[in-house]
């Protein structure tokens, strides 16, 4: 009896054994499903994720004239990017305001070069949004679709599906809040621009998408206004409270003299560039180009992420190329060499200077040309120095001498947005420019300021007395 008790137990061990062994082959199976679909999930060659979307393009060069050549030359290097990669033209959105190739200080005319001795990136860029068509408006419309909102132009919008990747980039000058843009065109402000990314994502006309920002002080344009559930991932070029830098200028070792009155240009711009023509954009992610450009800016500025973090795992390919080459093929999206490393860089608002100080020593001495250069020269610096006065004057009067130079640099915490109310901050730019003048690029590093001024409590009736009291003498 003890011995079939004995044989009737090891028969129920070895039963429990075999159990547990298929539970665990079976439960091995699923964790190396799941890792394989997160695999596929992170890759873009994957039909998971990739789904057959397709690829869009939007860039943005935000300013005008000679001295600002960068802007145009880093969004021109950005399209031949995305063409090299296989990108249609019907798919990449161009805007930019087209004064630089053919200007009359461009010393190669219908070129441009966004590195010393540099390829034409000018050649067959889309002519989309030029001059008076480059507004945040019709910017807005081509984000969102909305082709009845387009004013001239090409018409061409982000007609994009709900499997579709996105690509932004922007390059020009910014201040806190604000992105600019040509002529006397409306800035483009971060709660506007926030607005219009929840109204595509809400229209489920993309899968991810990916931005990138050339600007000064360009967090503040995402820092605790972009959400993270949009599947957006953006990069910025500074934080909320830095410049950022210009690169490849007139005086620089290696730079070609006939360019000496410029910047070639921007130190962000030109690191994911150059670093997206080097590296294969299928072994390549977000997340490990973001840490090179961050490396490659530390010393000046400091590269920040926003928005889903989690999308930076994706690969460079997702958005600036096509996953149509075999396996074993080599992937050259140029054959520029390894990148220069510049000897000194300039703060985005400081850049323009180059152009004027050198056209001034240029021009014969005596010349025509000599006394316009010097005029101009000196409207600029005197616009300069009424704008540092009359904003120092204005933040004297609303908060007294000895507390009002802290309001034009006070700093939020990081992960709050500037101002807590944005129509303020707006009404409060409008204001100042109404009694004492366009700000103008270099004017906009008080954009701060003003976000303070609402932070503070002051009305814009207040503002409007004390800036034209301050405006009148």
């Amino acid at each position: 009896m003890r011995k079939n008790s004995c044989h009737l137990i090891i028969i129920q061990l070895k039963i429990i054994i075999l159990a547990l062994f298929f539970s665990l082959s079976v439960e091995c199976r699923l964790i190396s499903k799941v890792f394989d679909d997160l695999s596929l999930d992170s890759s873009n060659n994957s039909d998971v994720f990739y789904n057959g979307g397709e690829k869009w393009a939007i860039l943005i060069a935000g300013s005008s004239g000679y001295e600002n050549y960068r802007h145009q030359a880093d969004v021109c290097h950005a399209y031949q990017l995305m063409k090299k990669g296989g990108l249609k033209d019907e798919n990449i959105i161009v805007f930019m305001y087209d004064d630089i190739a053919f200007n009359v200080d461009n010393p190669h005319q219908g070129v441009i070069i966004n590195r010393p001795v540099g390829r034409n990136v000018y050649t067959n860029v889309p002519k989309d949004y030029t001059g008076k068509n480059l507004t945040t408006k019709n910017l807005f419309a081509a984000i969102l679709g909305d082709k009845k909102a387009i004013k001239g132009g090409s018409g061409k919008v982000l007609d994009s599906g709900p499997n579709d990747h996105i690509f932004i980039y922007y390059s020009d000058h910014g201040s806190a809040g604000m992105l600019g843009m040509p002529q006397n065109e409306p800035a483009i402000y971060a709660k506007d621009f926030i607005e219009v990314l929840k109204k595509k994502h809400a229209s489920n006309t993309y899968k991810s998408m990916v931005i990138y920002i050339e600007a000064c002080e360009s967090g503040s344009i995402f820092d605790g206004v972009l959400p993270n559930n949009l599947s957006i991932f953006a990069t910025t070029a500074s934080n909320p409270n830095e410049s950022s830098y210009a690169t490849y200028c007139g005086g620089d070792p290696g730079i070609p003299s006939e360019y000496n009155n410029t910047c070639l240009g921007d130190l962000y711009s030109i690191s994911w560039m150059e670093d997206s023509e080097r590296k294969d954009p299928r072994n390549e992610t977000l997340r490990q180009q973001f840490a090179m450009v961050k490396n490659r800016t530390s010393e000046m500025s400091h590269v920040i992420e926003y928005g889903d973090v989690h999308l930076s795992s994706n690969y460079l390919s997702l958005y600036i190329a096509l996953e149509s080459r075999k396996p074993n093929q080599t992937y050259s999206m140029t054959n520029q060499s390894e990148p220069i490393t510049p000897l000194y860089v300039v703060e985005q608002r400081e850049a323009d200077l180059i152009y004027f100080k050198e056209m001034v020593r240029r021009a014969p001495e005596g010349s025509k040309q000599k006394i316009e250069a010097q005029k101009r020269l000196d409207e600029v610096t005197s616009h300069r120095k009424h704008v540092d006065q009359t904003v120092q004057a204005i933040a004297n009067q609303l908060f007294g001498e000895s507390r009002g130079p802290s309001y034009l640099t006070k700093n939020r915490p990081a992960g709050t947005p500037l101002v807590d109310d944005w129509d303020c901050f707006k009404a409060m730019v409008s204001t100042y420019e109404e009694h004492c003048g366009s700000l103008q690029s270099y004017g906009k590093k008080y954009a701060r300021a003003f976000a303070n001024f609402c932070n503070a409590g002051i009305y814009i009736d207040r503002m409007a007395q004390v800036s034209a009291q301050v405006c009148a003498k």
